[in-house]
């Protein structure tokens, strides 16, 4: 096969009917090959979660177009608790934007190797195409969403132990939302999620939510 205009053109086209505003096109020959490697069209005002692979280093090489690879990395920061009625200064997990590489082959910019384990994302300033190649079976490279990786954090955190020793709602919630907050998440914490983590009825947790001033 031939990666022409032709090809790049039609994978704009789907991409524009994709509610995601972008399309793969897998260059595998075979369901056995263990590899990933695919061209990637991505159009302007696409959201790309932030994410990693744990298990293999990405290869990104811009076709056409112009984008943003951005990197992040995890980091410690040192807060007043505002969640709970303490005023102690307590340790946070956050996550910050530490290089952000223009890819574009009119300006010389071709592509960037990002390695195993880093936090990455995509700003697509114009219609763009990709070529990307990771090692590895798709759904077996250990990849995550930082949402998910978050998420994981807290569940396998004290959270349980928590809940099993305090019956107050309005406990269990600040300690949720510092326990998110300590482990990086970096937007309002909603009393949706909050009722689905501590399994109680929404109504209930916006109630508690508006008791402690939080909502």
């Amino acid at each position: 096969m031939e990666i022409n205009k032709e090809l790049l053109e039609s994978l704009w086209t789907e991409a524009k009917g994709n509610v995601r505003l972008r399309q793969n096109y897998d260059l595998r020959t075979s369901s056995a090959d263990s590899s990933q490697r695919m061209l990637n069209a991505l159009l302007p005002e696409t959201e790309v979660p932030i994410h990693r692979h744990e298990k293999t280093a990405e290869t990104v090489i811009c076709v056409a177009g112009r984008l943003e690879e951005i990197i992040y990395e995890e980091v410690d920061g040192y807060v007043h608790d505002t969640t709970s009625r303490c005023t102690d200064v307590v340790r946070t997990k956050g996550f910050k934007e530490v290089s952000r590489h223009v890819l574009s082959p009119a300006e010389g910019q071709f592509g960037i190797q990002i390695p195993a384990g880093a936090w990455h994302t995509i700003h697509v300033i114009e219609p763009s195409v990709i070529f990307e190649a990771k090692d590895g079976k798709y759904g077996e490279d250990g990849s995550e969403t930082l949402e998910k990786f978050i998420a994981r954090r807290v569940s396998e955190s004290e959270v349980p132990a928590f809940l099993n020793s305090f019956g107050d709602l309005k406990k269990n919630i600040e300690y949720l939302i510092g326990r998110e907050r300590q482990f990086g998440a970096m937007d309002v914490i909603s009393p949706l999620y909050i009722a689905r983590t501590l399994n109680v009825p929404l109504d209930k947790v916006e109630s508690a939510m508006k008791e402690i001033g939080i909502y």
